[in-house]
């Protein structure tokens, strides 16, 4: 069945974001979102063919207008699809129990270091199926969907034994290839020592870098591989051998970084040229140099510090330092229950101290950028992947303006309709 062109007429506001493909923006880049008023977009084949004012795209395909199925999108925003990069996706389980004992004053390392936490996930994953991690996850990826998201990043880590995280890498790959939403994969051993481990953690640090991390390559099951550096979970010094044996079988780096107390968890994303660093509530001065002098890109995730009331990264900081700023949900069970990205861009202005078009960039291009896919999508440019939000607002002030709500009227996912009217198609 050939699929007829998608013809997007007459937004209030088409967000392009162009000439953003080949790095991120930063500083007050980070601002401009070439806005085309009136603006239209020509969708075949899975892909851009042509973006303009309306009146420029009618005449440029005047002669295939009736082929076409349009869509009005008079009075709303058109966007890129929504990134998420960063994501534990694939688990099992739920942690309300843990939400009630942090009302209750207890802190989230606390919390893990008496079998909570990260350690009932863990428990709860390795004794789910892959049919049942893969039906839980296929229904968050729909939720995702609804709000907007096109393609997101998910991690492992709720294995920390082989056959488990290969569970949910597998979990992760079948997602990827039978869900609507693209799905990048990151390799995520090292999220916290086992139980059994607890008394030698450099023998499972061995474990992940002699055993996991070639295999994970071998099967070419993720592109990233990522470590949670921080006090009483993985040193910096046990976090770089992590990292740079995935740099020597081909995964780059990422990092949790600086989360709970500064760590030089930035400062090493810098020194092993990792292509994010993600949390950075507590993040130093010199992390914050280190990452705009080595182009480490900063993934802020300010639902995880508004569900463990935390203090919020300060996302004005690093922009102002030069440093690429993207924002994501870092949807998880234990610190940020959630999947819409369009309340934390809501949270990124009102915690982080950004601008309006600034989240927009953290969750559009720069976002992309974060897990190395801003050359296909994250702008609307001829050329790239057709990934399209159609947001029911006049303009994207009112995007972040009204929280808690979810403006997505239509998506658009590699030039098929998948949510029409708020509803899955």
């Amino acid at each position: 069945m050939i699929q007829k062109p998608i013809f997007i007429r007459h937004a209030n506001q088409l967000i392009t974001l162009k000439n953003s493909s080949s790095a991120p923006l930063k500083g007050n880049e980070m601002n401009e979102l070439h806005i085309i008023e009136d603006g239209s977009v020509w969708l075949e084949h899975g892909i851009i063919q042509a973006v303009g004012t309306d009146k420029e795209v009618a005449e440029l395909f005047q002669e295939r207008l009736e082929e076409a199925y349009v869509i009005d999108a008079t009075g709303k925003i058109v966007t890129p699809g929504l990134v998420d990069p960063h994501t534990h996706l694939v688990h099992a389980g739920s942690r309300e129990n843990e939400f009630n004992m942090r009302l209750q004053g207890a802190t989230y390392m606390e919390i893990m270091n008496a079998g909570g936490g990260i350690h009932s996930s863990t428990k709860a994953t390795r004794e789910a199926t892959h049919e049942q991690l893969y039906e839980q996850s296929y229904k968050r990826l729909d939720q995702f969907l609804l709000h907007g998201v096109t393609t997101v990043e998910a991690k492992s880590g709720y294995g920390l034994a082989w056959e488990h995280e290969l569970k949910q890498l597998e979990v992760a790959k079948t997602l990827h290839e039978q869900h609507p939403i693209d799905i990048v994969s990151t390799f995520m051993g090292a999220h916290a020592v086992p139980a059994n481990f607890k008394e030698n953690p450099d023998e499972f640090v061995d474990l992940v870098i002699n055993e996991m991390i070639p295999r994970v390559a071998e099967l070419g099951l993720a592109e990233f591989n990522d470590v949670f550096c921080e006090r009483g979970v993985f040193t910096p010094k046990q976090s770089k051998r992590i990292l740079e044996a995935g740099l020597d079988h081909g995964l780059l780096a990422k990092i949790h970084a600086d989360e709970i107390e500064p760590y030089a968890g930035a400062e090493l994303a810098a020194e092993v040229g990792a292509v994010s660093a993600d949390h950075l509530l507590r993040v130093s001065d010199e992390g914050v140099i280190a990452m705009a002098e080595h182009g480490v890109i900063a993934v802020l995730l300010p639902g995880t510090a508004f569900f463990l009331m935390a203090d919020f990264a300060n996302g004005r900081r690093m922009i102002d330092a030069g440093v690429a700023v993207a924002l994501s949900t870092d949807s998880n069970p234990g610190s940020s229950p959630t999947i819409s990205l369009p309340f934390i861009m809501n949270l990124g202005c009102l915690k982080m101290g950004m601008t309006p078009a600034e989240v927009l960039t953290a969750t559009t291009i720069n976002a992309a950028h974060a897990i190395k896919r801003g050359h296909e999508v994250g702008s609307i440019e001829k050329g790239k992947k057709a990934d399209i939000t159609i947001f029911n607002v006049p303009n994207f002030y009112q995007l972040v303006y009204h929280y808690g709500m979810n403006h997505t009227d239509s998506v658009i996912k590699g030039g098929k309709m998948v949510v029409q009217g708020g509803q899955l198609v």
